[in-house]
This record gives C-alpha cells, sequence and structure tokens, in this order.
C-alpha cells in the first residue's frame, strides 16, 4: 500500500469517528477541553434560548467554567427562576400547604368582607339617627357634615325641577296634549260629516237617473211658407229692407 493510500485510509477513519458518537467521559488534555467547553457551552446557550422563544417556557441556566468564570441564561430572571423552583420544591414535598394557604386567603377576605358590611350598616343606622348615643363628638360632626351635604344636593337637585324654564316645559307640554285631544275630536267631526255627505249623494243618484221632464209652453203657429216669422226675432233687434228680402224664399 502506498504512502498516499495510507493517508486517505487515515483521513476516513477520522471523518468516520467524527460522524459516530464518542465516549462521555472527562478530556484529559487541558487544550481540548476547553476547546470542548466553549464549543458545548455556547450550544447550550443557544438551545436554551430556542427552547424559551419556540415553546414560551421560563428557562434559567447556569454554568461555572473550572476556573470559575459564570455564564448565565435567564429569559425572566435567574432569581425569580430560583425562587419559583424552592416554592414548586416546597409544594410538592407538602401537598396540603397550597389547599391551607387557599383556605387561609379566603377566611381573610371573608373577615373583611363582613367588617365593610357592619360598617355600611352602621353608618344607615346613624344617617337615619339611630344607635348615635355610643359616637363621639367628632363622629357626630362628621356626620352632621354629610347629612348638611346630602340635604344641599337634594335642594339643588329640587330647585333645577322646578325651575321657570322646566315650569314653561310642563306647561307647553300639558298646552300640546290639550291641542291633541283637539284635534283627535274635529277629525271625528270632519269624519262625520264626509260619510253624512256620502250617504246624501247614494240618495241622489236613482233621481238622476230618470232625467228631467220638459212641458213645452209654445203654442203652435202658422208660417207662411215664403216668409219666417218676425216675431220669433227679439223686439230689440231690427232689421233693414235689405235683410227683410234676403230673408225670402225663392
Amino acid at each position: 500500500m502506498t504512502e498516499f493510500q495510507n493517508k486517505e485510509a487515515e483521513s476516513s477513519s477520522h471523518r468516520k469517528m467524527g460522524r459516530g458518537k464518542i465516549e462521555i467521559k472527562r478530556i484529559e488534555n487541558t487544550t481540548n477541553r476547553q476547546v470542548t467547553f466553549c464549543k458545548r457551552r455556547n450550544g447550550l446557550l443557544k438551545k436554551a434560548y430556542e427552547l424559551s422563544v419556540l415553546c414560551d417556557a421560563e428557562v434559567a441556566l447556569i454554568v461555572f467554567s473550572t476556573r470559575g468564570r459564570l455564564y448565565e441564561y435567564a429569559n425572566n430572571s435567574v432569581r425569580a427562576t430560583i425562587e419559583r423552583y424552592k416554592k414548586a420544591c416546597s409544594d410538592s414535598s407538602n401537598p396540603g400547604s397550597v389547599t391551607e394557604a387557599n383556605t387561609q386567603y379566603y377566611q381573610q377576605e371573608t373577615t373583611k368582607l363582613q367588617r365593610q358590611i357592619r360598617e355600611i350598616q352602621n353608618l344607615n343606622r346613624h344617617i337615619l339617627g339611630e344607635a348615635i348615643s355610643s359616637l363621639s363628638l367628632k363622629e357626630l360632626k362628621n356626620l352632621e357634615g354629610r347629612l348638611e351635604k346630602g340635604i344641599g344636593r337634594i335642594r339643588s337637585k329640587k330647585d333645577c325641577i322646578n325651575s321657570p324654564q322646566n315650569e314653561m316645559l310642563f306647561a307647553e307640554i300639558e298646552f300640546m296634549q290639550k291641542r291633541e285631544i283637539q284635534l283627535q275630536n274635529d277629525n271625528i267631526y270632519l269624519q262625520a260629516k264626509i260619510a253624512e255627505n256620502e250617504r246624501a249623494q247614494h240618495q241622489q243618484q236613482p233621481n238622476m237617473m230618470q232625467g228631467p221632464v220638459y212641458e213645452s209652453s209654445m203654442t203652435p203657429q202658422s208660417y207662411d211658407r215664403n216668409f219666417l216669422p218676425v216675431n220669433l226675432m227679439e223686439p230689440n233687434q231690427q232689421l233693414s229692407h235689405h235683410d227683410q228680402t234676403a230673408l225670402q224664399l225663392v
């Protein structure tokens, strides 16, 4: 086997070893160990970033080198993620702690709401003048101030309702309502008149179908076969001799 073939075989064997799995153990060579650390560290940080972005996961990565240098990555905060980790570990070790915490929280909220309800009920009684014997002078003054403010708002609202503008508006509304009633009555009267006229027209139609009867008041007269009667013409009309001659029948 020639020297070229030996080198080719060695290179092919090295390529096969690079593509294959390597044994996971401590690298004894310091230089090779440092190079591998840098490469794997960068790849690990990149994978942590991709995992946090692609999967929306909370990721915190902490790496210390052999020389004590710190390398870290966190999409939120390393401290917050550690606190979350501690809480998750404590909850997993004590399952009843979550239920107890929820129960305590709801009890506190219930107590607070009950206290607020009692305060509101007492305030309502004080406004009505009840149970004020236990109040101090300062509390009575505060209550008096609240009542005076409330009465002032009520009076201002009342004055606004009874203002001249509102009175004019109410009077106009009343006038329009009366006008509406009057127009309705006029409409009913006109409808009755229209119906009466229509009935009268229907009753007159049979008499009109018979037609008028005329009587002749003219007396028969004798006519000359050669002349038209002169008495048919109005007395005011005068004919000349020439016109009378024209009326003769030839």
